[in-house]
């Protein structure tokens, strides 16, 4: 669709270039002409993405996406999520897992990490989708691909793995993929399209867990190292870590049983 346009916007500012050079061409349509060419690529839809990190999204921003996704434009938001703020040096975020040491939280975090895609589907409007390139890459493509038809805000939150995880970086997608076999990193597509449909909006494209969490975490130096430091802190709270993990599972393997109605009429 975009490249036919892009042909047919190529032909008419061929034929106003012509029309502007032709030394018969009238005056008033010269002008005409000169005025139509400088506005001409504006007839091409314009794919718009905001690119940030889950500092950004979850904390210092969170207001400002909020606005953005609650105005209706047909924008796209990529949030890479590391779960800490990377660029500044792995200071815990809104975005950080219970029982995850990092700076700020060197006891472990115990404040559960906010679910930002619930908050996102609450609108109704809004398309949104969790990914995980290491875990499905074909479900990550389809994402970014709805993402881009649907005619509205979207919102994408990306798995990203980072050395402040204390990872060997060779391992990141493995590491993904771990996430979301243990069900800390379910699988999402929320498309108000289906829900205009008649259709359930909400898609869960991961299977049940089949590891525990811990399996996942514990090859991560940012959970492992309160093992050492503090062997019962550190177990009491993979244990919380684990409840919320099985709870929001539960919540959204609900929510894909759910029929069209159960969720927010799109306007």
């Amino acid at each position: 669709e975009l490249r036919e346009q892009r042909i047919r916007v190529g032909v008419l500012k061929s034929k106003l270039l012509k029309l502007s050079n032709d030394k018969k061409t009238p005056d008033a349509v010269k002008k005409l002409a000169d005025d139509l060419l400088t506005v001409s690529d504006q007839l091409v839809r314009r794919s718009v993405w905001l690119i940030g990190g889950d500092g950004w999204a979850y904390d210092i921003g969170s207001s400002g996406l909020d606005h953005a996704l609650a105005s209706g434009r047909n924008i796209n938001v990529l949030v890479l999520d590391t779960e800490v703020y990377s660029n500044t040096g792995g200071q815990m975020s809104k975005a950080t897992p219970t029982a995850a040491t990092a700076k700020f939280a060197y006891a472990g975090k115990r404040v559960g990490k906010k679910d930002l895609a619930l908050q996102a589907i609450s609108y109704g409007n809004v398309y949104v989708a969790q990914i995980a390139m290491g875990a499905n890459p074909q479900q990550t493509l389809l994402a970014l691909r709805e993402a881009e038809a649907y005619p509205g805000p979207s919102l994408i939150l990306a798995y990203s793995h980072c050395i402040a995880h204390g990872i060997d970086m060779q391992k990141g997608l493995q590491q993904q993929d771990l996430a979301v076999a243990s069900g800390y990193w379910p699988l999402i597509r929320y498309n108000p399209a289906l829900r205009q449909a008649g259709k359930n909006p909400f898609v869960l494209d991961s299977p049940r867990p089949r590891i525990k969490l811990k399996d996942y975490a514990y090859n991560e130096m940012r959970y492992k190292i309160l093992t050492r430091t503090n062997p019962q802190e550190a177990d009491r709270l993979m244990e919380l870590a684990q409840e919320l993990t099985d709870l929001r599972w539960k919540t959204y393997e609900e929510m894909a049983m759910l029929g069209a109605k159960d969720f927010a009429p799109v306007a």
